[in-house]
C-alpha cells in the first residue's frame, strides 16, 4: 500500500517536472503585422532571439513606403547608427557623397541658383533665409530635451500655434517665403497644418548636425535593397494577407486574415495609423488611441520620377542635391540612369499634393514636366516616361509620414510608444526622435522587438502621463503674457502685444481612396523569401477572457533616420518605411 502510494507520488512529481520542462522549452511565438521596414526589423530581431515569427503583409509586395529612388542619401554612423549597422550587417553597397550635394540649391523664376549664387545675385532673399534659419535655431535651442518638448508651460503653448502663423510674423519677402514653405512642406506638411512645437522639436533633434554628416554616402539601390536584405533572412512571410481583427487575452493573441486565424503569444503591429483604423482590436482601444488614429496629421506627399534619355540641365546645375523651387515643383533631386540617361525625382508635398489629386497619373506628369520645361526647354524632347507613387491617397497610408498638427502633441505625444497588453507598436510614427525616416522605422522595429521580449519576461509597462489639454492651453496663455520669450521668437519686442496662441487647426481629413492607373515601368516589388499566400483554412476561435486594457506610451531616441531634417526631411535620404 505504502509502496504503491510512493510510486504514485513519484509519477505525479515526474509529470509536473515534465510539464514545467516542456513549458520552459516551448518556443515563444509572435506575429508581426506589416511588411515595411519597421515590421521587417522587428521580425528579424525576434527571429534572431529564437522566436517563431510569422510576418503578415496586406499587399503583394514588401517594403512599405520605401521610395522609388534607385539610390538614397544616408548619414554616417554618427547621425544614423541603426541604419549603418544594418548596412554593415547585410554588406550593402554604398558610395561616398560628392561635395556639391551637401547644400540645397534653388530654381527661381526660370533660373538655377546655388547657395553661393543666391548670396550674390539675390541678397535680399539670401538674407531673409538666413534670418529665418537663425530664428528657427533660437526656437529649437529653447527645447532642452527633444523627447519632452513641452517640458514647461511656455513651450507647451507653442503646440497651439501653426508654423504658418509663426512665419507670418517673420514677414519674409515673397520669394524667401515661397522657398521656406516648399522646404517645410517637403519635410513635413503644409506649414498651416504643422504644430510649431513639433517643428521646433524636430529642428532641435538635428541642431548642430552638419550636412557632411547627414549626406555622407549614397545607398545603392535605395531602401528597397535594405528591405530585400531583411526579407532574405526571414523564414515565414505571408503576403496578400490583410489583417481584419486582433483578439488578445491572458493566454495569447488570435489574428484574423479573412476566415483564417493565426495564434501566437504576442503581436507587433507595424502599420500606419490609417491602416490601423481598419483592424478591429479586442479589447477595443480607448478613446484617446482611437482619436489619435483618426486625428493625427500625416504629411501629404506623392512622388514622381521623370525619365530622360539625356540630361537636359547645364553642367553647373548638377541637380544632384536637394533643389527647391518657387514654382510648385516640390523638392527635386537627380537619380542616375542606365545608358547615359538621368531621372528627376520630384516630391509633391502639402497643398501641392492635395491639388494634384484631381489629376490622373499622366496629367500629373505633364504638369510637372511643364514646370520643369520652363527652366530647361530641352526637357520635352528628352522625356521618355515616368513613374508615380501616390502615398497621399493610398487607403493603407493616408499620407507619407507623421506630421503633428497644432494641439496634437498635447494630446498624442508618445502615445504609441508603449505596448497594450500583448501588442507592441512599431512604425515611423512611433519613434519620438526620427519620425518619417528610415532611421525612425528601423529604431521602432528594434524597440518593439525588445518590448515583446520584456513582456514575455513578465515586465509591465505603465501608460504615459499627459498634461490635460485645457490646463496646458491656460498655462500657455499665461506664459505668452510675459512677452519676452514669445515676442523674441516672433521677431517683436517686449513692449508689443504678446502673441496669442492660435486655435488648433484641424488636420485635413483622410482622403477618399482614388484608384490610380498603374505607373509606367513601375519598379519590381521586393521579392520575399519563402513568401506563402494566405491559406483559406478555417481556424476554430479560441474562447478566451479579455484582459483589462493598459494605455500605451511612445518611443524616444531617434531621428537617426534622417538624422536631421536639415536640408530636408531627407526626403530622398530617408525614405518612409513602416
Amino acid at each position: 500500500m505504502s509502496a504503491g502510494w510512493l510510486r504514485a507520488c513519484a509519477l505525479v512529481v515526474m509529470g509536473l517536472f515534465s510539464v514545467c520542462a516542456l513549458a520552459k522549452d516551448k518556443q515563444p511565438t509572435v506575429i508581426v503585422i506589416g511588411g515595411g521596414l519597421a515590421g521587417l526589423t522587428a521580425a528579424y530581431e525576434l527571429q534572431n532571439k529564437g522566436w517563431q515569427v510569422t510576418l503578415l503583409e496586406a499587399k503583394p509586395s514588401l517594403g512599405g513606403r520605401s521610395g522609388m529612388a534607385t539610390s538614397e542619401w544616408i548619414g554616417n554612423e554618427k547621425t544614423q547608427p541603426v541604419l549603418n549597422k544594418y548596412i554593415s550587417t547585410f554588406k550593402l553597397s554604398t558610395t561616398p557623397a560628392p561635395e556639391f550635394v551637401r547644400t540645397p540649391s534653388y530654381l527661381i523664376d526660370g533660373t538655377y541658383f546655388t547657395a553661393a549664387d543666391l548670396t550674390t545675385k539675390q541678397p535680399a532673399t539670401a538674407e531673409a533665409l538666413k534670418r529665418y534659419e537663425t530664428t528657427l535655431d533660437d526656437l529649437a535651442r529653447s527645447i532642452e530635451d527633444p523627447q519632452n518638448p513641452s517640458a514647461n508651460n511656455t513651450l507647451h503653448a507653442l503646440d497651439q500655434i501653426s508654423v504658418s502663423n509663426w512665419l507670418d510674423r517673420l514677414q519674409l519677402p515673397a520669394t524667401a517665403r515661397q522657398l521656406v514653405n516648399q522646404q517645410i512642406r517637403t519635410r513635413y506638411d503644409e506649414p498651416s497644418r504643422l504644430s510649431l512645437l513639433y517643428f521646433a522639436q524636430q529642428t532641435r533633434v538635428y541642431r548642430g548636425v552638419s550636412d557632411r554628416d547627414l549626406r555622407a554616402a549614397r545607398l545603392l539601390g535605395g531602401s528597397p535593397v535594405l528591405a530585400q536584405a531583411f526579407v532574405k533572412q526571414l523564414k515565414t512571410i505571408k503576403t496578400s494577407s490583410p489583417v481584419s481583427a486582433i483578439s488578445q487575452d491572458k493566454d495569447g493573441v488570435t489574428v484574423k486574415v479573412g476566415s483564417v486565424g493565426y495564434q501566437a503569444d504576442y503581436v507587433v503591429l507595424a502599420v500606419p495609423l490609417r491602416a490601423l483604423n481598419k483592424i478591429q482590436l479586442t479589447p477595443a482601444l480607448d478613446a484617446r488611441h482611437q482619436g489619435a488614429i483618426k486625428g493625427t496629421n500625416y504629411g501629404w506627399r506623392d512622388q514622381i520620377m521623370l525619365k530622360f534619355k539625356t540630361p537636359v540641365w547645364d553642367s553647373k546645375a548638377r541637380m544632384s542635391g536637394e533643389i527647391y523651387s518657387n514654382t510648385g515643383l516640390g523638392m527635386m533631386w537627380i537619380e542616375p540612369a542606365m545608358k547615359g540617361g538621368a531621372n528627376v525625382v520630384v516630391n509633391l508635398s502639402g497643398d501641392n499634393a492635395r491639388v494634384m489629386q484631381a489629376f490622373g497619373d499622366k496629367q500629373m506628369a505633364d504638369q510637372v514636366l511643364i514646370r520643369l520645361h520652363a527652366f530647361y526647354p530641352q526637357a520635352r524632347g528628352a522625356f521618355t516616361g515616368y513613374e508615380i507613387r501616390r502615398y497621399s491617397t493610398d487607403p493603407s497610408m493616408g499620407g507619407a509620414y507623421l506630421a503633428f498638427g497644432p494641439g496634437q502633441i498635447s494630446k498624442y505625444w508618445r502615445l504609441w510608444e508603449m505596448p497594450l497588453q500583448r501588442v507592441a507598436f512599431a512604425g515611423e510614427h512611433t519613434d519620438t526622435l526620427y519620425p518619417g525616416t528610415l532611421e525612425g522605422a528601423l529604431r521602432s522595429g528594434q524597440r518593439a522587438a525588445s518590448q515583446v521580449q520584456d513582456l514575455a519576461a513578465g515586465k509591465s509597462f505603465e501608460p504615459a502621463k499627459v498634461v490635460p489639454v485645457a490646463a496646458a492651453a491656460a498655462a500657455g496663455a499665461v506664459a505668452a503674457k510675459k512677452g519676452n520669450f514669445f515676442t523674441n521668437l516672433f521677431g517683436g519686442d517686449s513692449d508689443k502685444e504678446p502673441v496669442k496662441a492660435a486655435a488648433p487647426i484641424a488636420p485635413a481629413p483622410a482622403p477618399a481612396p482614388v484608384p490610380a492607373p498603374a505607373p509606367v515601368q513601375a519598379p519590381a516589388p521586393v521579392a520575399p523569401a519563402k513568401v506563402e499566400p494566405a491559406k483559406k483554412a478555417t481556424v476554430k476561435p479560441v474562447a478566451k477572457k479579455p484582459v483589462a486594457k493598459t494605455p500605451a506610451k511612445k518611443t524616444p531616441v531617434k531621428k537617426a533616420a534622417p538624422v536631421k531634417k536639415p536640408a530636408a526631411k531627407p526626403a530622398a535620404t530617408q525614405t518612409q518605411a513602416q
